[in-house]
């Protein structure tokens, strides 16, 4: 049975999505089309305003992600132009489009969290761990290193002291000590409620604020924000929320951020 990525509103609250891994015969193993639909998902989410305010990226079965289908891998791996294609054409550009949308995903990690599924988890802002959570890049030990889009998703996520110890040990980390060397954000007995709540938390700010902090960040992160960056930055100055959330202070009342917009 061949694996698939879709994405869905939560049924209790609209405002938070999910994109979920699904391929639980194979541990959430991401095939070449898996890949190519995460990269369109990803992408979509920005369109989806001002209604969407977080996404939860989950698996199906148990695992968040096994890693890429190694049963594709001889298809394609052993050819110079062809390896290259599948980590720049197929896997960087799912990983891209990730860490590009301004809408704050949340990555809720049950089992195994492997090889490219940890790159997806570190496109994630947030990640929440189930205790049974093993984390790890052991690329290494199928004799190959991990291409440079698909370390810099790592990189930024976990600095280079976590990234060398992934890479060069090339083992598994429990969720434990994922969260001791600053992986995981936080460990829950049930990775799923939390994520929901921690969404449910996000969800109760304006979405167009989340957003910008979210794109704030990935410029600075960037050597930026530009100048152009800069002036877009403050341009919320007369915006509706903007007004609303000071007024709201000023006259000691709840803020009703129901008509949210730059």
């Amino acid at each position: 049975m061949s694996g698939s990525i879709r994405f869905e509103r939560d049924a209790g609250d609209a405002r938070i999505g999910r994109i979920v891994i699904a391929h639980p015969v194979k541990l959430g193993a991401i095939s070449v089309a898996m890949w190519r639909s995460l990269r369109d998902i990803a992408a979509s989410l920005d369109a989806m305003v001002p209604t969407l305010h977080s996404v939860i990226v989950c698996g199906e079965g148990g695992n968040f992600a096994a890693g890429a289908d190694i049963a594709e891998f001889p298809d394609f791996r052993f050819d110079p132009d062809t390896l290259r294609d599948y980590h720049e054409g197929v896997i960087a550009p799912a990983l891209h489009a990730l860490r590009a949308t301004d809408v704050p995903l949340i990555a809720q990690i049950e089992g195994a969290c492997v090889g490219g599924g940890l790159e997806i988890a570190a496109c994630c802002d947030l990640r929440i761990g189930q205790p049974d959570a093993r984390l790890g890049a052991p690329v290494a030990t199928l004799g190959f290193p991990m291409a440079p889009d698909e370390l810099a998703a790592v990189l930024a996520a976990f600095g280079r002291a976590g990234a060398a110890e992934l890479l060069l040990e090339a083992g598994l980390l429990d969720a434990a000590s994922a969260l001791q060397r600053r992986l995981l954000h936080r460990v829950a007995d049930d990775a799923a409620s939390e994520a929901w709540a921690t969404a449910q938390r996000i969800a109760r700010n304006p979405a167009s604020v989340a957003r910008a902090n979210k794109r704030t960040l990935r410029q600075l992160l960037a050597g930026g924000p530009t100048e152009p960056e800069r002036a877009a930055h403050f341009g919320y100055a007369a915006s509706v929320t903007h007004r609303e959330g000071v007024a709201a202070f000023l006259e000691h009342r709840a803020p009703d951020f129901h008509d949210d917009q730059r």
